[in-house]
């Protein structure tokens, strides 16, 4: 590529020069290429432990005057061929001009000026379209990677560093490079060369640990191998950036979404040094993640950006020091020491920011109000007016609401009813909608809808309920009430003392965040309802079928209200989110909403948990509940390592965590004492979960020791959460239907909910977010690819019933099939990788390729090799396959193919082949008159039932009326039996379809060691065919004037075996021309010559053009050509639409006419090796690498 000219004042070091002129010199870096001898190697190893190969291109070009001692760099080039265009470019176009200058210095800025005016008309285009954000040095190293491990452009790399690899016991100084889909390292030291690629979905484990062998290394572990780097310059960020692309890679291999760059990212203000543009956007997404974590936000929530500051917090008449987080739609502030103070101030409830006055006791303050009259007082900001400047711009285009935070339950009918009063006014068409106001549901929780007519109980428990409903009026008093409210430790403080039931959904709905979504999207619900309520779907047969499995205990579910407001808020969220749809266990967690919420809230805290508190729990193969069992497993290991040991024999863990968390205790523990845990997680989140779970282990840690089997460990568990109780309730107690199936003959002693809690805090409070966090990391690798391994194994044993390939065979197929669908994924296709992977299908199903990448693997794998004709041939298997005719493939479908090629018997190859000059396979635009033939054979049929089918109208529809309906089942069932195809069964092939057959059979032995004996038999069986074809067509004609007789008496079309070389039949007499009647047979003759003269002549070479002449001049009457002309009219009479439209042959004609050959049928039956193939296709990526990075594609160097 051009470059902005450099001076270089040693042209020759570590340079050869290679072509010259008077003004320009070529010269290739020592150590590139062939050759180079010692200084090669030395120079080609200091160029990668220094990384001058990421500076300096392998080739460049200089700019030299006659009487300078200067130098001017002003081209370099990955490859001789790219360098070789601009010499040439710079000899036509350049060389002339500048040869009538008579001053050196005015060649030179004149040259300088022409190449940065190329340079900036090239990058024009592509600062306009991309606004390229890269450093010079950073797009180098890309282009070098790309170069080294034949990567397509589409393949991004993110950043890249020094270190070494670890190759047995010797470490390999080179470079890591870290693109979007791939970990890639490159070494060259002293003639060793290493080159590494592992792509990032086939990553099992990523660890970073320090050991006396590698030290502060980096171990990443794929299922066969184990590849370690170490002496990293900043090894914490290498490992991060490690970690969030694995993550990418299991977020694609889960919901088979792409990486998508940020394109919204803002520009930086210069040019960072070696931090590409994908880089910053993967640091932006970690920010941004750890900041909705942190504040509970929504997944589009973008961190703008944060500051250290101070807070007055009234309560405590002080100033608290923490950080300032300024986003799109919200102010938070989080103070340095932990539960501290924390604050969320949603910037749709901001009436003013303004600047206070400063002083030496309160510097730089700024004050932030409220629509609910608080008023926050940040000082010690560090840039105070760009702070004010960046709010006032959000505040500009937050979208102004006409009503306040402080009523989260008011919400809900204003919200609704905006929408029913601007679409309609009237009451009575909201009522004709499934959700509207009018709905008990949609104004108080089923809890208070059953509890309104019950008498006021003055006991104890009602007193002391009372009691936490005026401290937590208190606390509103004092710390704020709604969204705006501050956080403390006083807070969790009250939390963990438990909700009074009549704030328990506000509260829910505040500490979730589900309340800014449920603020900012109002009528959501309503609408969604309506698009839901009659589809039918999966999802909705499942809700139907678990309505009455929700909680049946409750007296709120045991009616219609408490069911349909339950139904409703199921399909709305499966409506929404169709990637999750619905899942068991979500119909218990929103019963429990929906006790405490209207439908509308606890719609949106359902949508809270299962998008952002549980990520990926209900979704249909519940992987975030099965990556939190694995931590659940390590913690254990961690907290409780005896009982570790001994629950693995027993295999418990794995059996018991899993409903413990998919339904947050709900099912496994008294509803009284459950709820009490949620009110715990929607503050602290799954760590509450994680806590609780620990001390039931440790408070059962004696008699789970004891425990000779699974069922006994189960047994234990079951009864100690059956009996954890809730003390404090007023509400009357629920049974527990656990309860009463595992209740023994000595009821367990009960135990405290309050107490449990307190213990688990005090036990195992240790545990932080971020730790869980990172811990799930790692779980969610060894997860996804253990559910990608059960995958494998489900689909072999469901071919493997229908295939002969052995069961690694088929493993190693479906990797090389899945690999070819993953890496559409990223390099693009023709069609999205969305609509080809549906994780909702059959395990079978699930992964699909199209016919480019079909053509693909059938080059690389299939038996049948057939030169520049193998792509024509995928095609048509391709649309063989394709059955339902929606350009795609699957696994069972592509095994299909294969097993008839390589462990069909001879027929069942022959049928294959037979089946795939056909339509479907064979298109039209292949052959034209297919779709004719195809009309021809089925015109005179269609005909004669028409006849029939009118004669006999009215009785056969008296006939229907009386026929019983058991026979239609008779006859459907008849239909759905899968019925095994006969050699019967196959269409007859026309002329056209024929020829394309003799081409495939011609192209197929191109390659083979006895293609001579192939070639005769082949036209040998042509000949044949095209005399059957004669003949039935005389018998489709009723028998015409000519007998068959006749055709048997015409003159044989095999030559004698003596005829050597073409040359005795050109020197031959001419014979007379043949009569009328075989006329057309010869031309169908003459057109299977000329269709294989065509073929061999476009896809072999002299000596097939010289072998096949022979054996077809041998084995077929040359007569038949008179001289040139002739052939040159049978040519274009072919390429016509003058085909024998009557001609046409079966497939057991030609399964025949093949069999009287030995070399066809040693062929066919030769048993072909799958092995070989997919070793190869391994082996591909390996040798486009090598072909890639050796660079000579190279023109040989003139000499000057």
């Amino acid at each position: 590529m051009w470059i902005q000219p450099e001076e270089v004042l040693l042209a020759g070091a570590l340079w050869v020069s290679e072509r010259a002129n008077p003004f320009f010199i070529l010269q290739r870096r020592r150590g590139h290429g062939r050759g180079g001898g010692l200084s090669g190697l030395l120079v080609g190893t200091l160029d990668v432990v220094l990384d001058s190969s990421a500076r300096v291109a392998p080739y460049r070009i200089l700019l030299q005057t006659a009487d300078s001692q200067i130098f001017w760099n002003i081209a370099c080039g990955s490859s001789r061929k790219e360098i070789t265009e601009h010499w040439d470019w710079l000899e036509s176009n350049l060389l002339q001009t500048i040869s009538i200058f008579d001053n050196d210095e005015d060649i030179t800025t004149f040259v300088k000026g022409k190449i940065s005016g190329i340079i900036a008309e090239e990058n024009r285009p592509a600062d306009s379209e991309e606004q390229e954000e890269d450093s010079g040095k950073f797009r180098e190293a890309e282009l070098k990677m790309r170069r080294l491990f034949g990567m397509p452009d589409e393949e991004k790399l993110v950043n890249y560093y020094s270190c070494s690899y670890w190759k047995g016991r010797v470490p390999r100084q080179g470079w890591l490079y870290l693109s979007v889909n791939h970990l890639c390292f490159y070494s060259f030291l002293l003639g060793k060369e290493v080159t590494l690629v592992v792509p990032w979905t086939e990553v099992t484990q990523l660890d970073k640990n320090a050991t006396l062998l590698f030290p502060e290394s980096v171990r990443v572990s794929t299922r066969l191998t184990e590849h370690f780097f170490s002496m990293f310059l900043n090894i914490n960020d290498t490992f991060k950036l490690m970690e969030q692309l694995a993550n990418i890679a299991m977020r694609q291999l889960l919901d088979n979404e792409a990486f998508a760059a940020d394109r919204s990212l803002p520009k930086p203000c210069k040019t960072l040094k070696n931090v590409s543009a994908l880089k910053r956007d993967l640091d932006a997404r970690a920010k941004n993640e750890r900041y909705r974590a942190m504040f509970r936000l929504t997944q589009d929530e973008r961190l703008d950006g944060h500051t250290d500051c101070t807070l007055w917090t009234p309560f405590a008449k002080m100033h608290v020091v923490g950080q300032l987080f300024i986003s799109n739609n919200y102010i938070c502030f989080n103070s340095r020491e932990e539960d501290l103070c924390q604050l969320i101030i949603p910037l749709r409830e901001v009436t003013i920011v303004e600047k206070a006055d400063s002083s030496s006791v309160l510097p730089c303050p700024v004050s932030i109000s409220t629509k609910n009259k608080m008023n926050f007082l940040f000082a010690n900001l560090k840039d105070r007016d760009f702070l004010v400047q960046r709010i006032s711009d959000f505040l500009q285009r937050t979208p102004d609401s006409s009503w306040g935070d402080t009523s989260p339950l008011a919400l809900i009918g204003h919200s609704t009813s905006n929408i029913h009063s601007a679409s309609a006014g009237s009451e009575s068409i909201s009522r004709g909608r499934h959700y509207h106001p009018g709905l008990p549901t949609a104004s108080c929780g089923l809890l208070q809808l059953y509890h309104q007519d019950t008498p006021e109980d003055l006991g104890p428990k009602a007193m002391k309920e009372k009691m936490k409903e005026e401290s937590w009026n208190i606390h509103f008093s004092e710390f704020g009430r709604g969204v705006c409210m501050y956080r403390t430790s006083r807070t969790r403080d009250l939390v963990l003392n438990g909700i009074p039931e009549c704030l328990r959904g506000e509260l829910w709905l505040l500490f979730s965040g589900a309340q800014n979504e449920m603020a900012t999207h109002p009528g959501y619900y309503g609408d969604l309802v309506e698009q839901a309520m009659g589809l039918c779907s999966l999802a909705t047969e499942e809700i139907e079928r678990d309505l009455h499995r929700s909680m049946p205990e409750h007296r709120a579910f045991q009616n219609e209200t408490g069911i349909a407001a339950l139904r409703r808020v199921l399909t709305a969220y499966a409506h929404r989110n169709p990637g999750i749809g619905y899942c068991q266990a979500m119909n218990i967690v929103t019963s429990v909403l929906l006790l405490y919420c209207t439908e509308e809230q606890a719609f949106w805290l359902l949508v809270a948990l299962c998008e952002r508190m549980l990520p990926d729990y209900y979704n249909t193969r519940v992987v975030g509940a099965l990556v939190d069992q694995g931590v659940f497993e390590e913690l254990t290991r961690a907290f409780l390592p005896l009982l570790y040991e001994h629950m693995q024999q027993l295999g418990v863990i794995s059996t018991i965590s899993l409903s413990w968390f998919l339904t947050l205790f709900l099912s496994v523990m008294p509803f009284d004492s459950a709820v009490l845990l949620v009110d715990c997680f929607f503050y602290e989140g799954i760590k509450v979960i994680f806590q609780v779970a620990l001390a039931v282990l440790h408070d059962n840690m004696d008699a789970l020791l004891s425990c000779s089997d699974e069922g006994e460990a189960m047994t234990i568990l079951g009864r100690y959460l059956d009996n954890v109780v809730n003390k404090q309730t007023v509400a009357p107690p629920t049974p527990h239907l656990h309860a009463l199936l595992t209740s023994g003959d000595e009821p367990p002693p009960e135990i405290d909910v309050f107490d449990l809690i307190k213990s688990s805090y005090e036990k195992f409070g240790t545990l932080r977010s971020d730790v869980i966090e990172q811990m799930r990391f790692k779980q969610r690798l060894k997860v996804i690819q253990s559910l990608e391994d059960t995958a494998k194994r489900s689909v072999v044993r469901a071919v493997m019933t229908e295939s002969a390939f052995s069961i690694e065979e088929l493993e190693e197929l479906y990797c090389l099939f899945k690999s070819k669908h993953m890496t559409s994924c990223y390099w693009g296709s023709t069609s999205s990788a969305a609509e080809r992977h549906d994780p909702s299908l059959p395990y079978l199903e699930q992964y699909r390729i199209d016919s480019a990448q079909f053509t693909q693997l059938f080059i690389s794998l299939a038996p049948w090799v057939c030169g520049g004709h193998t792509p024509t041939l995928a095609a048509r298997l391709f649309r063989l396959l394709d059955q339902n005719q929606d350009g795609l493939v699957n696994f069972k479908e592509f095994i299909t193919g294969l097993t008839g090629m390589y462990h069909g018997d001879m027929t069942e190859k022959l049928k294959l082949l037979y089946k795939l000059h056909l339509p479907p396979a064979l298109c039209p635009e292949e052959a034209e008159s297919a779709l004719e033939a195809t009309h021809f054979f089925t015109d005179d049929l269609s005909k004669g039932e028409e006849v029939k089918d009118g004669g006999g109208d009215s009785e056969d529809k008296k006939e229907d009326k009386v026929k019983d309906y058991r026979y239609y089942l008779r006859m459907w069932a008849t239909e759905k039996e899968p019925k095994k195809e006969t050699i019967k069964d196959l269409p007859r092939m026309n002329q056209e379809q024929f020829i394309e057959f003799c081409k495939t059979l011609y192209n197929m032995f191109s390659e083979d060691s006895s293609e001579q004996q192939l070639y005769h038999s082949i036209a040998t069986v042509a000949s044949l065919l095209l005399r059957i074809g004669e003949v039935g067509k005389k018998f489709s004609n009723n028998g015409g004037k000519k007998s068959v007789a006749a055709v048997e008496q015409a003159p044989p079309l095999s030559a004698p075996e003596g005829a050597e070389s073409p040359c005795a039949a050109e020197q031959a007499p001419p014979c007379p021309p043949p009569p009328a009647e075989e006329a057309e047979s010869l031309s169908g003759e003459c057109q299977v010559i000329g269709a294989l003269a065509d073929a061999h002549l476009e896809d072999e070479d002299e000596a097939s053009v010289s072998s096949y002449s022979v054996v077809s001049s041998g084995s077929l009457r040359c007569e038949d050509v008179a001289d040139d002309d002739d052939a040159v009219l049978v040519g274009e009479r072919r390429r016509g639409s003058t085909l024998d439209a009557d001609w046409s042959i079966s497939f057991e004609q030609a399964l025949a006419s093949l069999l009287t050959e030995a070399p066809l049928v040693d062929f066919f039956e030769r048993k072909r090796d799958v092995r070989s193939k997919m070793a190869a296709c391994r082996a591909q990526r390996a040798v486009e690498r090598q072909t890639s990075s050796a660079s000579d594609h190279e023109l040989t160097p003139h000499t000057v």
